[in-house]
């Protein structure tokens, strides 16, 4: 019976994997975290907190997650143009999610494996 379900499955239609497609990749969940302590930052402020990302691979990241509905991108009509990032409600409402992450990891974070098997 449990085969039959696990065969049956997928994967792909669960609220699991939506949840990761929307946060997966190197920076995005970075980039939330900051903008959930110091809302709104400008993208020079998030190069600097993400340190080693291209400009190229922070704008793609600030895009997709734009589009994803979990931040806004506030243009200022002067010379030379501001934009600062901040979290929509959507956006706000993931972050008990990564809250629930960081507190997983610091909690276990000095694991070491038993030696003894």
């Amino acid at each position: 019976m449990i085969q039959r379900y696990i065969d049956e499955a997928n994967f792909e239609d669960t609220g699991f994997s939506y949840t990761l497609s929307l946060i997966s990749g190197k920076h995005k969940m970075v980039i939330l975290y900051c903008l959930m302590e110091f809302q709104p930052v400008r993208f020079n402020a998030l190069r600097r907190y993400l340190k080693k990302v291209s400009d190229k691979t922070l704008s793609q990241n600030l895009k997709e997650l734009e589009q994803d509905g979990l931040i806004r991108k506030q243009v200022y009509p002067q010379i030379p143009p501001k934009v600062e990032y901040s979290l929509t409600e959507r956006g706000t409402s993931l972050m008990a999610v990564l809250d629930a992450l960081c507190v997983w990891g610091e909690e276990h974070r000095d694991w070491v494996p038993d030696s003894n098997p």
